[in-house]
């Protein structure tokens, strides 16, 4: 098979995946895209969104769509690391005697959803991070590997801040995308109440399974990336910095620190996504641009300046995405 009809195959699973959610999901088909671009892509996501918005609903009919392990924390205050990642209990072996026996905790599943991450305290919520980045889980200096595909999808409240502990940069790094979850508009709202407000709801039926992920995985990682494109994400990267020579006005008015090389790994990993939906094997500057929110988003810290005039950091995205040429003269 050319690779030209594998793209349009993973197009159709694409296609396949997005119909399935879109039995029990409505109205929110860019927020399914940055989720499956996510998944596919081999990273995490954080999505954003005031309550009842559907964010908990979109992780578990992916996870029933998927035929993966699903597993969900609830983030509170008093959460401790042992009670995401597992600990080391005292067992009764067969002969009589006693031993130390690991018990996984939540964190051992393929799909994980923490849910209001910001709610827990930093202690805890640094125990992903080893998880996030490495699939690993440490426990008395041993080391449990995860299954993979590992997929970390998290949520929190933008508005109810009371009693929350934001979370660090270097946590905030390790999501590939942030995801913005909106209100619906009216006719999606009513659709809303017609699946959820009568007897039957709507589920969704698995579609693919866990190697079949991987396959795909491998797969978005095959795209070629062209060296002009590859040097207009950098450029793009570097001039989320302040100071940078080729920094807008914004950017060094407004922001603290810039995108990490993460930033610019998202972008492209997200574009080759964006370029196999387009049944494309080759990474084009609209997928870089068409990614660029999500995956540099939450890596744009803001100073209290832009706080005070009312810029977020989409704004300043907008700023570099104009300002930055996709190709330098003379190259």
């Amino acid at each position: 098979m050319s690779v030209e009809e594998r793209a349009e195959q993973f197009r159709g699973v694409l296609a396949a995946l997005s119909a399935e959610i879109g039995k029990v999901i409505v109205g929110s088909e860019e927020v399914v895209e940055g989720v499956l671009t996510t998944l596919f892509a081999g990273g995490h996501c954080l999505l954003e969104g005031v309550p009842g918005l559907g964010k908990t609903l979109l992780v578990r009919t992916l996870s029933e769509a998927l035929s993966l392990r699903f597993s969900r924390i609830q983030f509170t205050p008093d959460l401790m690391p042992a009670d995401i990642i597992g600990t080391n209990v005292l067992v009764e072996n067969e002969g009589g005697g006693r031993e130390f026996a690991f018990r996984p905790g939540p964190l051992f599943a393929n799909i994980v959803l923490a849910d209001e991450i910001n709610r827990a305290t930093p202690k805890t919520q640094s125990a992903l991070l080893e998880a996030m980045q490495e699939h690993t889980v440490s426990v008395a200096r041993t080391i449990h590997q995860l299954e993979a595909p590992f997929f970390v999808m998290a949520t929190q409240n933008p508005i109810e801040m009371e009693g929350t502990y934001p979370l660090p940069e270097a946590q905030m790094d390790r999501f590939l995308l942030k995801i913005l979850v909106n209100y619906p508009d009216e006719d999606a709202l009513a659709a809303i109440l017609d699946r959820t407000t009568q007897r039957d709801t709507p589920r969704g039926e698995p579609v693919m399974a866990g190697a079949e992920i991987l396959e795909w995985q491998g797969f978005v990682r095959d795209v070629p990336l062209a060296a002009d494109v590859r040097d207009w994400v950098v450029r793009l990267v570097a001039a989320t910095r302040p100071g940078s020579a080729t920094a807008p006005e914004s950017v060094n008015r407004y922001v603290r620190f810039g995108s990490s090389p993460r930033g610019a790994q998202a972008l492209v990993l997200s574009a080759k996504v964006h370029a196999l939906r387009a049944s494309r094997f080759n990474v084009a500057f609209d997928d870089v641009r068409r990614a660029a929110h999500a995956a540099l988003r939450h890596r744009v810290l803001l100073n209290f300046e832009a706080e005070a005039d009312d810029v977020t950091s989409d704004a300043v995205i907008d700023d570099v995405l104009e300002a930055v040429p996709e190709r330098v003269s003379g190259k």
